[in-house]
């Protein structure tokens, strides 16, 4: 095969195995999809359990092209799309996972329903870091919570990938927002507009009695799970608190919760790409996503080191070991 006809990806074969750099057959653009050459490739830790045979909730095929996040340019427009041409500059959540091609090689076509135009004011690494974390927070915080000016709302792991980006949207709607991490985080958490409560050192009664006079918060973003979403019950407002987790997927007493006659919802991101349906309702957060970057309230945390399509390897070891500062991305060579 012809260059034009093959193109550069990173190929996991088997579970628990090396990836493998490959031409692979490059993709064209069908009915309801563009086809994006892709410039940086976002990492999250999902990528790393996929590869370690760890996600079967993700549904992996094998062989398997990895990368959920995606930031490049529009090279060709299928059938039946009007919202993108040639040219544009298109990021979004679109692939990696339920044998869909992820965004780990040069050019991948996508459902046009998934893509959104890229924020004119970040570069395509900063691009490519953002649409699984700011869907998930999306999700909870808007579609699941139906967040709002009045709200009191605490962000569990707020100086994370996913509760870094839900405090900046909860502060973006006026809300007043608290987020627990360490002590070391609250500087951080602070820049992106919240009260820091540090909870090693206070327990789940005392920042409730601080923070809202006993009477619990209004919303409550778990994005840590185990114990935490336990803690999330028991911090919820009587009668209108609402809790959601992005990783609700153990096994927890709701009695804490139904005491205070408050409520709980789940999020599952990977729901539109595994289902093929809602999917048009990511691209519309997309173009939140993008509003809210242009002008200027939210950003991304950027781990400063940079990968390539040759080191792809190291990224994922960088999130394995912890040495990471924010989120990961990687440049695809073109």
């Amino acid at each position: 095969m012809s260059a034009t006809t093959t193109m550069q990806a990173v190929v996991l074969n088997a579970f628990g195995e090396p990836m493998t750099l490959s031409n692979i057959p490059r993709p064209a653009a069908g009915p309801g999809q563009v086809l994006v050459r892709i410039l940086a490739s976002g990492v999250n830790p999902l990528d790393i359990k996929i590869a370690a045979g760890q996600a079967a909730h993700a549904r992996p095929v094998l062989p398997a092209v990895l990368g959920i996040d995606l930031a490049g340019v529009v090279e060709a427009v299928g059938p039946g799309v009007t919202a993108f041409k040639i040219g544009d500059e298109v990021y979004g959540m679109a692939g990696g996972i339920g044998g869909v091609q992820g965004s780990l090689a040069q050019f991948s076509a996508v459902d046009a329903d998934l893509l959104a135009i890229k924020p004119s004011n970040i570069s395509m690494r900063e691009a490519a870091a953002l649409p699984l974390v700011f869907i998930t927070a999306w999700e909870g915080l808007v579609d699941r919570a139906h967040l709002s000016v009045d709200k009191t709302v605490l962000v569990h792991g707020g100086a994370g990938g996913v509760g870094h980006i839900a405090v900046q949207i909860a502060v973006a709607a006026g809300a007043r927002v608290f987020a627990t991490g360490t002590a070391e985080q609250k500087e951080i958490i602070e820049s992106y507009g919240a009260t820091a409560i540090d909870y090693v050192s206070t327990t789940v009664e005392e920042y409730v009695e601080q923070h809202t006079g006993g009477e619990g918060f209004d919303l409550i973003y778990d994005t840590v799970g185990g114990a935490t979403l336990d803690a999330s019950f028991r911090a919820a407002r009587q009668y209108h608190g609402h809790v959601v987790s992005c990783l609700g997927w153990g096994t927890h007493a709701l009695a804490p919760l139904s005491f205070r006659a408050a409520t709980y919802s789940g999020v599952f991101t990977l729901l539109p790409l595994l289902s093929g349906k809602g999917r048009a309702q990511h691209g519309a957060i997309m173009r939140e996503a993008t509003g809210l970057v242009e002008a200027g309230k939210v950003r991304v945390n950027l781990d400063p080191s940079t990968y390539s399509i040759n080191t792809v390897a190291a990224a994922h070891s960088a999130i394995i070991h912890g040495t990471a500062t924010g989120k990961i991305v990687v440049d695809i060579d073109q």
